[in-house]
């Protein structure tokens, strides 16, 4: 029975840890950038845009371009986000990670 309770433990400190990463996740912001710095893209932890920044340089350029520009500078970021999102799930769950635990991006 001890060790049952004890596992009930571990698992209760896991979800609260958990819950504390959750909100860490929450005020992350990354920004991703292309085009030489023509185009910044701000997530914030929910994978929201907060920000997008456009150099009025490349508003000349063709359309299909500038589209480009936007995509990679969001896949730039998004690729940062899972990057810390996955950082700091490892350190709430003691670098062991949770089998079949994605956090949604």
């Amino acid at each position: 029975m001890t060790d049952f309770k004890k596992i009930l433990d571990k698992a209760k400190e896991l979800e609260s840890k958990m819950k504390e990463s959750q909100e860490k996740i929450k005020n992350i912001n990354v920004t991703g950038i292309s085009g030489g710095n023509a185009v910044n893209v701000t997530l914030n932890g929910e994978g929201e845009i907060v920000s997008l920044d456009i150099s009025s340089k490349i508003l000349k350029e063709d359309k299909a371009i500038i589209e480009d520009l936007i995509k990679a500078a969001h896949n730039n970021a998004k690729s940062q986000l899972k990057s810390k999102t996955s950082e700091e799930i490892s350190k709430a769950t003691g670098g062991f990670g949770i089998p079949g635990f994605k956090w949604p991006l």
